[in-house]
């Protein structure tokens, strides 16, 4: 299992033990000084190939990882299968765009039919390990439903603040998990605000994106598997939504400690997708020329609930993390988004969700762009179609009602 050497601060650099602290740096605050884990990747060099991968054919889950997770207790993993999510390869829809391959990562297959999965299984294991008995978080529905999901098997209690905003499929399954749920009268960033307060005030362990510094441990997943599955020939290009910056900074993270211990010569470029109407980062990231990081919060507006955020928690990472990487961020509207949802599904098989289908509108925008002639494309999708019904009819016409007749088919024909 891994061995964290430090607890660093993204801004400051400050470095901390372990266990001498939690969320964020004290100096920079919670959302300059949010913390990176590092491992002891020398350590790990002499340890670690890709053949030591390669020999864990029955470990088909993220766990397959755990010399790079910060997980003291392996006991507390549960028998829930997360990660090592399916690639698909589309060769003939590469062929039509132009681009040498385009495959599709789904992690809406995931147990809870979503990527936040992955963060959600290691913080509900840490919190265990920590002995906490209640753990919370805010979230606009994945995040909420996901740790939920995770704590139903063990004596934690989850308490979940969602927006009233949240979609209904997203609140029943909180609901069914067991969870108990707040919704609260106002947007994701005000629900975050309160779920802050009440973490600080009981006592609680926080499992909220831009907060537990674990998250993206989990998340970071991704990157290794899309790297194994691949047989590490990486694409040139990564898509993936962006909402709080936790997704994107995990896989730039996951790339980059792969280079690290040199099991990658190459990192993929990370290409963020925001909704048009809810790009804080995206602007952050278009300004920045290294240094401190300088963004301003919006109130933001999009059908795509999950990456609905106008006050983003891990903005500094999710700038720096793909400034590092050499990748760049793009916006979509919300037409092209819902645009997405049906081609997306209608070309692929892949049902997403609307902020699953954000990084297939910024695929079609940038090879409309023509700036992804010949090259090597993944997708990203993070959450499945079914979170959100309501928005996926908007894609769609009504399906044909007729009488109990072949007469009635044929009309129809």
């Amino acid at each position: 299992m891994g061995t964290i050497t430090t607890l660093r601060c993204i801004s400051c650099e400050r470095a901390f033990s372990q266990h001498e602290i939690e969320y964020h740096c004290p100096t920079c605050g919670p959302r300059r000084g949010t913390l990176e884990v590092l491992y002891d990747y020398d350590g790990l060099k002499q340890t670690l190939s890709r053949d030591t991968f390669g020999g864990l054919r029955d470990e088909r889950t993220m766990w397959r990882y755990l010399p790079l997770l910060p997980i003291e207790d392996r006991r507390f993993i549960q028998p829930l299968r997360v990660g090592w999510t399916p690639v698909h390869p589309f060769p003939a829809l590469a062929a039509e765009y132009g681009l040498a391959d385009l495959y599709i990562k789904d992690d809406g297959q995931n147990p809870t039919a979503s990527y936040k999965d992955r963060a959600s299984a290691l913080v509900v294991i840490k919190a265990q390990e920590l002995k906490r008995k209640v753990v919370a978080c805010a979230s606009t529905g994945n995040t909420a439903s996901s740790l939920a999901g995770f704590a139903a098997a063990t004596d934690l209690d989850p308490i979940i603040f969602v927006p009233k905003a949240a979609p209904e499929a997203k609140v029943a399954q909180l609901l069914v998990y067991g969870a108990k749920v707040f919704v609260v009268v106002g947007p994701y960033d005000v629900t975050y605000d309160l779920a802050t307060e009440a973490v600080e005030t009981f006592g609680w362990y926080s499992r909220s994106d831009g907060s537990n510094p674990y998250i993206i441990e989990g998340k970071k997943t991704a990157a290794f598997e899309l790297a194994e599955q691949l047989e590490w020939a990486l694409p040139d290009i990564v898509l993936v939504s962006v909402g709080d910056g936790s997704v994107i900074s995990s896989i730039c993270k996951g790339f980059d400690e792969l280079l690290t211990l040199g099991l990658i010569e190459r990192a993929p470029q990370v290409v963020g997708v925001q909704a048009a109407g809810s790009a804080p980062i995206a602007a952050a990231f278009e300004g920045y020329t290294g240094g401190e990081v300088s963004f301003a919060d919006i109130e933001a507006q999009t059908i795509a609930d999950s990456i609905c955020v106008g006050k983003p928690r891990d903005i500094i990472k999710a700038v720096k993390y793909v400034a590092k990487n050499n990748g760049w961020y793009i916006t979509v509207t919300d037409e092209e988004i819902v645009a997405a949802i049906a081609l997306m599904a209608r070309r692929t098989g892949v049902f997403p969700e609307p902020a699953g289908a954000a990084p297939f509108a910024g695929l079609i925008k940038l090879v409309e762009e023509g700036k992804l002639s010949g090259m090597r494309v993944a997708v990203m999708v993070t959450g499945n179609g079914l979170k959100d019904i309501a928005n996926a009819q908007k894609t769609v016409g009504p399906p044909i009602v007729i009488e109990p007749s072949l007469a009635a088919v044929k009309e129809h024909l």
